[in-house]
């Protein structure tokens, strides 16, 4: 079902159901008033039945009679199928008049008139019975009873049913003609933008959807559309820019594996010859194995944090593993450790943190290894410290090294960019922007400051467990 369908639906649905309360209350209401006022008109009748009933016994029978006409002619017309009783103290009947069947009063409706005052008893078919106790000083306590068919009721109520089922059925016809045409009235910008958005793909997510200047919804849904069009766009830029990179470096090392290659099968060569041949191209074997796996390293970092199996690990741990792994490949760096004082409330587990532990070992790798490659040959050693404050696990990797630029500084993040300092020195330039994935995976963040010719400082930050 489409949404303007269902809009029209329940539009329609709502209304009908607010016109059928309303209906309802108004035939309530109707029925409770009309009933109450031919309840009070039986009354009357019954005052005015006591009060010739008595003023005829004190006169005689005949002007008794005369007496109930000329009272009855005071109201508009006999009510229909009427019956009035009048019953002595006895309880026996002293007095009948009416047109009904002439059905027997049950004793209990006059002993609940005696006890009570007055009774109203509504049988079927807007057939209606009161009792009234009519005191007179002279001659005692009588039971009135009067009885008619309410028949004006059952017929204008009988209309007003057919009213209000006819006016709700016709306000249904009315609403869904008109709730289909104003849904599709408002639905249309959500049509336009469903054409606009079939006609962008991936060679032109430049284009933006249009409508998106207002404030009602349909605005915010382009304004939203936008914006995730703004990041689609900047996700395929640099998508494009990795992969025009990540083919210009993995290009060098197998040049030079052809190269070789191709030159060692020219003519025949020395034992020699042929050694140093198998030595240049082992040699740019591990620089594209390295740069391969730094690749797929950044691949798997870039992966959904919920598929990343993540547990609890202590991260000075993952540091003295580093320590030991970066002295093996850089056997003539320094590298000094320094853990701080935990504060008392993580005493027991002062570095505890939750990640995964090849990727977090490898940011700390990058981070060590990059401080000891670039310091080469400076008197200080690296020095890394690892802190724990405020609910957040610190690792500053200090070196006194080269250092760099501010604007080299700012584009350290980029795969593959090499600060202009360190050109000379072997690398890739994946291990910044393959450290900032990992920490970003884990809640975390690398913060990078350098002075030129000082040193540079890099620290990574992240929860702790």
């Amino acid at each position: 079902m489409t949404i303007r369908t269902r809009l029209a639906w329940q539009f329609a649905a709502i209304l009908a159901v607010t016109l059928l309360l309303f209906s309802l209350v108004i035939y309530f209401f109707t029925y409770q008033s009309r009933r109450n006022a031919f309840t009070e008109s039986l009354f009357a009748r019954a005052r005015v039945v006591a009060h010739v009933y008595l003023d005829g016994a004190n006169r005689g029978n005949a002007e008794s009679q005369e007496s109930y006409r000329r009272y009855l002619r005071q109201f508009y017309r006999t009510l229909p199928e009427e019956e009035v009783r009048v019953f002595d103290s006895a309880n026996k009947e002293v007095f009948y008049e009416g047109q009904g069947p002439n059905h027997p009063v049950p004793l209990a409706l006059l002993d609940d008139v005696r006890r009570r005052g007055r009774h109203i008893e509504e049988q079927n078919h807007y057939h209606q019975t009161v009792g009234l106790l009519y005191r007179d000083v002279h001659r005692g306590d009588f039971v009135v009873v009067a009885a008619s068919l309410d028949s004006d009721s059952r017929t204008n109520l009988r209309t007003l049913r057919q009213v209000l089922a006819g006016g709700l059925l016709i306000s249904l016809i009315i609403v869904g003609i008109g709730g289909w045409f104003f849904a599709r009235q408002a639905l249309r910008p959500m049509q336009r933008i469903v054409q606009e958005v079939d006609t962008i793909s991936a060679s032109d997510l430049h284009r933006r959807l249009s409508k998106a200047e207002g404030q009602d919804e349909v605005s915010h849904l382009a304004q939203r559309f936008n914006s995730l069009l703004n990041r689609l766009e900047t996700a395929f830029a640099g998508q494009r820019t990795f992969v025009r990179d990540a083919s210009h470096e993995l290009r060098t090392p197998l040049t030079v594996l052809i190269g070789e290659l191709e030159v060692a099968l020219l003519q025949q060569r020395s034992p020699v010859e042929y050694r140093r041949v198998l030595q240049s191209t082992l040699d740019a074997a591990r620089l594209l194995n390295g740069l391969t796996n730094g690749l797929l390293q950044i691949a798997r970092a870039s992966d959904d944090p919920s598929q990343v199996p993540l547990k609890l690990l202590r991260l000075d741990e993952l540091l003295l593993q580093a320590h030991e792994e970066v002295q093996r490949r850089q056997p003539t760096s320094r590298i000094d450790l320094e853990f701080a004082e935990p504060p008392v409330e993580r005493e027991n587990e002062p570095f505890l943190v939750r990640g995964n532990e090849p990727l977090l070992l490898a940011a700390l790798l990058n981070v060590i290894e990059n401080a000891c490659k670039f310091s080469r040959g400076a008197e200080q050693p690296v020095l890394a410290l690892l802190s724990v404050a405020k609910g957040r696990v610190r690792l500053e990797v200090r070196d006194q090294g080269v250092g760099m630029s501010e604007a080299d500084r700012q584009q350290v993040f980029v795969p593959f960019f090499r600060a202009e300092t360190v050109r000379n020195v072997p690398g890739h330039g994946i291990g910044l922007p393959l450290t900032a994935k990992i920490m970003e995976l884990h809640g975390g963040a690398v913060r990078v400051a350098s002075k030129l010719g000082v040193g540079t400082q890099v620290t990574l930050e992240m929860p702790a467990a």
